[in-house]
């Protein structure tokens, strides 16, 4: 895969032991209303640069994270304007570096390289009300840059704080934040509020509300009422009254964006609930091994037996591409083939276990035998029970539901591993809605789960056709009593003990909406994350904001959890044709 190109400059993130406290200088004159005071110059950073490829979303919020590109152009050296006096040039700390893999927290921040710093006066980032509906704590990304908030959006802002929905309860997280912030500092806010002062220590800059009427030159086409228009004449005298500074508006909107760059002024998008730049960096699960690997490694490995898996130590740089549970394989001609999982990492050492497999008949889970390379990987993973959390990608017709539910049938009813199993989804649909349902929580979801039941037909019948139908409905009711259909709206709060939980069409859900999900687990719980990021119906979300995105990525490594991406459709010659050409 080619490597993505060279990204631009970006506002990036600084990891907690770079941080340097704010010390007073001379007062910013960002307006009458805007006079913060400067920090000093610390240690040179180098401009970061966004992502090439950056997805534009509706104006709608969505769900968390952190990350703003920046293309304004290169920073002038500061001067004094006729009437309102210059800030003083403010050098940021070292800049973290566009690293595409996040670390292993959950954490925001990306990791930091030596290169040398942004120059000149922090920028000045305008928000627009969507950025604050869309993550309430978008306050606090943009590291030691400033934030002007204009009068109208605070009027948006309390237009969206009633109701139930995802939007109305960040509305008014940020309102409570931004009451939290003037609280704790008080006194004259033309001077700029500390956004540190809540004990967000990466957040060095400042926070400016409109105080003052700003003169505007929009043209008089734009019709002056409209808030959007309102927001854009702010940055436009924002701009015009402090020419020394980056001044950038950060919309979700795609539209106030086009229109802001129409009238020459500098626009963003909020990028900082991306977990991934582009949808095809998504970690896999699985790797090709090299063609030379046997040949490599004739003299150091070293291998042993262990009852059915054979087990190999091996070294290399090979290894350094290795995450635990990852799987790897070798397939080349005239060689022995190699199937296995990772399952220790020790500096430049790995060992390697050797899989189960899956395609034969007397391993068959349920009746049900893996097809191809990728479905062997995923029944290695469900059928595994030290490992406690798996995400199943792929297109339709990969066998993720029929997979999940066969090793579920096979563990709660034949092993016992587990009491029951549980499935749940988004209820996004692909089209209109058809309006409320009557009947329990399990008959409203009944609609929803139709490849629930589609796949319990097919395993019902091969399990039960020697029975006749007696012993068809016999099955089918043991089947059912033993899987239970869930909403998603009433899980906050409930710990799920020994059950097999099913998460199917996870590319919907937001990465607040999958933590909500994973943190019901509870002891002897495992849950499986299903879902084609190729089909995302929720209008706020793209592949690299998705929830199952950010949960493939932050698992990514750990010893209880595993990922694959399925690869190759075996629903029929017809499905697979339809992916392919439609």
């Amino acid at each position: 895969m080619p490597l993505p190109p060279a990204p631009s400059k970006r506002a990036a993130l600084l990891a907690p032991d770079a941080y340097s406290l704010r010390a007073a200088e001379e007062p910013l004159d960002l307006n009458p209303v805007l006079e913060p005071s400067m920090p000093p110059a610390v240690a040179p950073q180098a401009p970061a640069a966004p992502s090439a490829k950056t997805k534009a979303r509706g104006r709608q919020p969505a769900a968390s994270g952190a990350r703003i590109q920046a293309e304004a152009p290169a920073p002038v050296a500061p001067a004094r304007a006729p009437v309102v006096a210059a800030p003083a040039t403010r050098q940021p700390a070292a800049e973290a570096s566009a690293d595409r893999t996040p670390p292993a927290t959950n954490s925001n921040r990306r990791r930091t390289t030596g290169k040398a710093a942004h120059q000149g006066p922090a920028r000045l980032f305008v928000l627009d009300t969507n950025v604050l509906l869309h993550d309430p704590m978008s306050l606090f990304r943009f590291e030691e840059h400033d934030i002007f908030l204009p009068m109208i959006v605070l009027e948006e802002l309390d237009g969206h704080k009633k109701g139930m929905t995802e939007v109305a309860r960040n509305g008014r997280q940020t309102s409570r934040t931004l009451d939290a912030l003037v609280a704790q500092q008080g006194g004259d806010m033309t001077k700029g509020l500390k956004l540190s002062a809540t004990g967000h220590q990466s957040a060095r800059g400042l926070l400016f509300f409109q105080t003052e009427p700003l003169d505007n030159a929009l043209p008089s086409s734009l019709p002056q009422g409209k808030a959007d228009n309102q927001i854009l004449g702010v940055v436009h005298a924002l701009r015009e009254r402090h020419p020394q500074r980056e001044v950038i508006l950060v919309s979700k909107d795609i539209n106030m964006r086009v229109k802001a760059r129409a009238l020459g002024l500098a626009a963003e998008d909020y990028q900082n609930d991306k977990t991934l730049d582009d949808g095809e960096l998504l970690y896999a699960g699985a790797l090709a091994l090299p063609q030379d690997f046997w040949t490599r490694q004739s003299k150091t490995i070293e291998s042993w037996q262990s009852g059915s898996h054979t087990f190999y130590r091996v070294s290399g740089p090979s290894v350094g591409q290795f995450y635990i549970n990852q799987f790897v394989y070798f397939e080349a001609p005239g060689e022995p083939s190699l199937y296995a999982r990772v399952t220790e990492i020790r500096d430049k050492t790995a060992v390697l276990k050797t899989l189960k497999d899956y395609t034969h008949l007397k391993n068959a889970v349920w009746g049900v035998t893996s097809r191809n390379r990728e479905q062997n990987f995923a029944l290695n993973l469900l059928m595994d029970p030290e490992i406690d959390f798996v995400t199943l990608a792929g297109t339709a017709g990969t066998g993720k539901t029929l997979m999940a539910l066969a090793s579920g049938l096979t563990q709660v009813l034949d092993d016992r591993r587990y009491t029951e199993i549980i499935m749940t989804r988004a209820t996004v649909s692909v089209g209109e809605d058809i309006g409320f349902l009557p009947g329990t929580e399990e008959e409203k979801m009944g609609p929803w789960m139709g490849a629930l039941d589609d796949n319990l037909e097919f395993l019902a019948k091969g399990d039960g056709g020697n029975a006749g139908e007696w012993g068809r409905a016999a099955t089918n009711e043991l089947i059912r009593s033993r899987i239970k259909v869930k909403s998603m709206n009433f899980m906050r709060g409930r710990t799920f003990m020994n059950k097999y939980v099913i998460i199917d069409e996870a590319q919907n859900l937001t990465p607040k909406q999958m933590k909500t999900l994973i943190t019901r687990a509870g002891p002897g719980t495992k849950i499986i994350c299903m879902g084609n990021l190729a089909q995302i119906d929720t209008p706020y979300l793209t592949e690299g904001s998705s929830g199952l995105t950010y949960a493939v990525d932050r698992f990514k490594g750990w010893p209880h959890g595993g990922h694959i991406t399925l690869a190759r459709g075996e629903r029929s010659r017809l499905a697979d044709f339809a992916s392919e050409v439609l």
